[in-house]
């Protein structure tokens, strides 16, 4: 598949996440909630987890902001879901070590995530495609810290 063509895919894949998100809406007996917001482009986003016994059995989030930020946040949900707290944890730091260019294991399957990769070409667009990530790290760090 040429870059062009693969290019295109990527896209697709984002735009599909940002017009029919999945995991849309509020955890009504979520126990980790989380806003947190990117002032530099006006990303907003609500975290609702419900994590029990160290697993995230669910994960929605509601908000706004551009394509790759509700792209990202949607990805993210399907990809935590039914992970433990440090697997997810260990995503987020592979996420961002992707989107800075660093080096990462890249045996793991990211799924749709993978389609963010490019974001790295334009520095300005990471905290976009961060900012979901982010709040689930801090969100899960505040509830193990209160156990």
């Amino acid at each position: 598949m040429s870059i062009k063509n693969l290019d295109q895919l990527y896209r697709s894949v984002i735009m599909d996440h940002y017009k029919n998100p999945r995991n849309k809406g509020i955890i009504d007996e979520s126990n980790v909630t989380i806003d947190m917001n990117n002032p530099t482009c006006g990303d907003v986003i609500h975290l609702t987890l419900q994590v029990e016994d160290g697993i995230v059995h669910n994960a929605k989030f509601e908000g706004e902001g551009c394509s790759i930020s509700m792209a990202s946040a949607s990805m993210m949900t399907q990809l935590i879901k039914g992970r433990t707290v440090e697997e997810a944890q260990s995503l987020a730091t592979v996420i961002s070590n992707m989107m800075l260019s660093k080096e990462y294991d890249d045996s793991i399957d990211l799924g749709d995530i993978e389609a963010l990769a490019g974001v790295a070409k334009f520095p300005a667009r990471i905290k976009c495609a961060t900012l979901a990530w982010k709040a689930m790290e801090k969100g899960v760090a505040n509830d193990s810290e209160q156990l």
